[in-house]
């Protein structure tokens, strides 16, 4: 049974151990087993090629394609079975938006000259942009057909937020995506930013997305 308070939706203990619960568990962590594999893997690939050397723009591109494609396969294999969120951010942001229940190697790190305090902000804002499209085309009701292309749509904005704050942030925008490497390689420096920005940054855009457009009478612009 749900329970729907302030907008967002509590189920019962039951709710958390069901057949169905656990299946969409197990493709939770396929999917993040696979999309970790491949953003990390690239990034210890272009180590493995370059002798550790610092990442150039090509680099950047590379690592940024792959992160892109590989989101667009996990979330793909998971959308009809767990939602295929592969992010503790996004799941955080549909919860607030009510949308569903809720009961080494290379890790992120801060680009020269950059403070705690602005990698913070730049994950906030490059999370609110990977939310807020999983939001448009995937979460929304009146999406209509723009539903099919919500994998290639979330690939791509991870892909531009990895170019666009990798230097500075390491453009992490999921908690899991971080959390892996820094256990495996016991490097938690810095690990906390990882976490608050992207919950922050999207928590602020399912309240946005939820508020503005699905809790009221907006209407789509006539064709």
């Amino acid at each position: 049974m749900i329970h729907d308070v302030a907008g967002i939706a509590f189920g019962s203990f039951d709710d958390s151990f069901g057949v169905g619960t656990l299946k969409a568990y197990l493709a939770e962590f396929i999917s993040t087993l696979l999309f970790v594999f491949a953003g990390v893997g690239s990034a210890i690939a272009y180590n493995k090629l370059t002798s550790s050397a610092a990442l150039d723009p090509a680099g950047l591109v590379a690592v940024a394609v792959c992160h892109g494609f590989a989101l667009f396969v996990a979330v793909a294999v998971g959308a009809n079975i767990s939602g295929g969120h592969v992010n503790p951010a996004v799941t955080f942001g549909l919860a607030l938006g009510g949308q569903i229940t809720s009961g080494g190697h290379p890790t992120h790190g801060l680009g020269e000259g950059v403070g705690a305090g602005e990698a913070v902000v730049m994950e906030i804002i490059i999370t609110f942009a990977l939310v807020y499209t999983v939001y448009a085309t995937a979460a929304d009701p009146k999406k209509g057909s723009l539903g099919t292309i919500a994998p290639i749509a979330i690939g791509f904005i991870v892909g531009a937020n990895i170019l666009a704050a990798g230097p500075f942030s390491g453009g992490s925008m999921n908690p899991a995506r971080s959390f892996g490497p820094a256990v495996a390689s016991g490097n938690f420096s810095d690990l906390w930013i990882y976490w608050v920005g992207p919950l922050i940054g999207g928590g602020i855009a399912g309240l946005v997305y939820t508020y503005a457009y699905m809790c009221s009478d907006h209407q789509p612009l006539p064709q």
